[in-house]
């Protein structure tokens, strides 16, 4: 198999070739490895490259397959996080000025589990500085959309989406605390899981809010999404908050058939402002839905705008506790926009934090209320990736298509604690033609379903297969 091949297939596509020694984990890494060489000096997606460690995991797991000693699906499948995902003895950056030498002396749980399931470790991902930067005056400079290099790939997890996007990787990992792994994914044609709060451990995961992060995978396709799930997730007894519930066969969920499962669409504040082109992707999703059995119910989100007011004053106070003794220290060397968060989150009070904390409460039991009524919650992922200097500057430059203003259909999941799935439903017009996404809600912990309908979906369209036009 060329190397062409190998990058354009899934993990669910490689795994049975290398299990069956078809396929040999050294010609994978090395055929990533060549794209990352070739792309990554135009896309920005990755900050450290670890090809010679990749290269001597890849040469092991070739070794313990031929004696019989396979892992699981993903053995000798090469991976990459997010920047601010710890990795003992490699450079953690955080995106940072501050962190740029960090070279921690232990190992995140999720990529320790990713290496107990034979997955190799290929880099590490760029990202909007501490997850909440600008992405320009970091140290490093913004990622870029391959489906379009003068675009944004969304952030913070702006590396995550833009490696799989520019095919260097077939799966890396994000963090999401309102929207960071939901809106690459959509910006860069990419799926995305936020699970549900406690699924996957943060232990080595650097904070932004205790609260409302999250950790998760993202994949060129749900049933890859799955894969990498069901390896990181379960209790941790280095992280409290990492919840004990059992973990169940997600590969099981892949059926493909969602016949009488309920979804609902709630019309007005989700739907209202998202671009004509958006819309229309989105209610032939809807359809598409229902054409494969799936029954649409009514049922409206009371409050729906109380999530974004609830995540400001959380998130803020959080990050600037966490982030008290750098913005002491080092405020010189922090991108402005993140020194101004953490200035701005230094002023709410005691009161502001706890009403904010009792006010959430209320989101968690009003999805509780949902979800007694659908099993899945539709909403939009917002529109089409703008222009980077649109997104960086805070500018008036035009956008390509016009963008209508944001709704913010993200922050209830991370408020409520609830997992969301995003996936492509669609491209623009263009030029260039770029991503649209949809996202899928369910209850908590229960991941399944998203990955349920969200791969009947997939095998019913092929928006996953298209390849970004990546001119380099």
């Amino acid at each position: 198999m060329d190397a062409s091949e190998i990058l354009s297939r899934p993990v669910s596509a490689l795994a049975p070739l290398i299990k069956a020694r078809k396929l040999s984990p050294v010609e994978v890494v090395r055929a990533f490895l060549e794209r990352i060489e070739k792309v990554n000096p135009k896309v920005n997606a990755f900050l450290t490259v670890t090809a010679d460690r990749a290269l001597d995991q890849a040469r092991r797991a070739e070794k313990e397959i031929a004696a019989r000693r396979y892992r699981g699906p993903l053995h000798g499948i090469p991976y990459a996080p997010k920047d601010l995902i710890a990795t003992a003895g490699i450079r953690t950056t955080n995106g940072s000025k501050v962190t740029s030498n960090w070279i921690p002396n232990y190992e995140s749980t999720v990529t320790s589990r990713l290496d107990k399931a034979g997955a190799i470790l290929a880099g590490k991902l760029n990202l909007l500085e501490f997850a909440m930067g600008s992405g320009q005056a970091g140290l490093f400079g913004p990622a870029r959309n391959p489906w379009g290099l003068a675009y944004s790939p969304s952030g913070s997890s702006s590396g995550s989406g833009a490696a799989l996007a520019a095919r260097m990787v077939p799966l890396t990992l994000g963090s999401d605390t309102g929207g960071s792994i939901r809106g690459p994914a959509k910006s860069c044609g990419a799926v995305g899981l936020k699970p549900t709060y406690g699924r996957v451990s943060l232990y080595g995961v650097t904070t932004l809010s205790w609260t409302l992060d999250h950790v998760g995978p993202m994949a060129r396709t749900v049933a890859d999404a799955a894969l990498m799930l069901q390896a990181i997730a379960g209790s941790d007894p280095k992280d409290r908050n990492a919840a004990a519930a059992p973990v169940p066969d997600y590969a099981k969920a892949l059926s493909g058939n969602i016949k009488g499962l309920r979804f609902s669409a709630p019309s007005g504040y989700f739907f209202d402002h998202v671009h004509p082109e958006t819309a229309a992707a989105l209610h032939e999703a809807i359809s598409r839905l229902r054409q494969l059995g799936a029954v649409q119910v009514d049922v409206q989100v009371r409050n729906p705008g109380l999530a974004s007011s609830i995540s400001s004053v959380i998130l803020g106070s959080e990050s600037a506790a966490f982030h008290r003794k750098r913005l002491r220290e080092h405020a010189d060397l922090l991108d402005p926009l993140v020194r101004e968060r953490l200035e701005a989150g230094s002023l709410y009070s005691a009161v502001d934090y706890i009403q904010a904390l009792r006010l959430r409460t209320l989101v968690m039991e009003e999805m509780r209320r949902v979800f007694e009524r659908c099993e899945v919650l539709v909403l939009p992922a917002g529109n089409a990736a703008p222009r980077l200097e649109e997104e960086i500057a805070g500018t008036d430059a035009p956008a390509n298509p016009p963008r209508a203003p944001r709704p913010d259909t993200f922050n209830l999941a991370n408020v409520a604690g609830i997992p969301a799935l995003v996936l492509p439903c669609g491209f623009t017009a263009g030029p260039p033609s770029l991503p649209l996404g949809i996202q899928f809600c369910a209850r908590p912990f229960d991941e399944a379903t998203l990955f349920r309908v969200g791969h009947a979906y997939q095998s019913a369209t092929n928006w996953h297969e298209r390849a970004a036009p990546l001119d380099v």
